[in-house]
């Protein structure tokens, strides 16, 4: 029997090997691709029941009723995503969300969440908000209250009104929803 010799890449392969590791190491960000965002608890979504035309045809003037319709707040954000513009519906809804929260730690931590996803530069999810409103807005959060998003909220609320809703009115898919 042969001796146990450890095992020898061949330098050509080792070389390889060692650029494509170069390569990971180097772009970190290109790793974040690969990570699978799982929530701390899944969240309880009320079951959406398909609108009737005549409920989906009031979500032509009202984007308040649209947002306020589990069905229709989720069939605006599949738009919202093919436009690649979700992350204004997303911050509208974490807006809701934090208004509801009652606990001062908790009401700390969501603006917190909320600030670095959508409204710093650079954010994951950073909304198209001016520099006076992103302004007020961050002298808001030195002490979080429940309105310490609504200027920035109105803001989006207004852009996806004006800009979103009329584009998701001649949509194919809300068409189907009126038929």
């Amino acid at each position: 029997p042969l001796p146990d010799l450890p095992l020898l890449v061949p330098s050509c392969r080792a070389k390889e090997i060692k650029t494509k590791l170069g390569t990971l190491l180097q772009k970190p960000d290109s790793a974040i691709d690969f990570i699978i965002p799982y929530p701390e608890k899944p969240e309880k979504q009320p079951k959406a029941q398909k609108p009737s035309p005549e409920e989906a045809l009031q979500w032509r003037d009202s984007l308040e009723k649209l947002l306020q319709n589990p069905y229709g707040l989720a069939s605006f954000r599949t738009f919202l995503r093919s436009e690649f513009s979700e992350e204004n519906a997303e911050f509208w809804v974490a807006c809701e969300d934090y208004k509801k929260t009652k606990s001062p730690v908790k009401m700390a931590e969501k603006a917190k969440k909320i600030y670095e996803e959508f409204i710093q530069t650079e954010a994951p999810k950073e909304v198209n908000i001016d520099h006076f409103t992103k302004a007020v807005t961050m002298k808001n959060l030195v002490e979080p209250s429940p309105s310490s998003f609504d200027m920035a909220q109105k803001r989006i609320f207004a852009l996806m009104e004006k800009d979103s809703l009329p584009r998701f009115v001649r949509s194919e898919f809300y068409q189907e929803l009126i038929k």
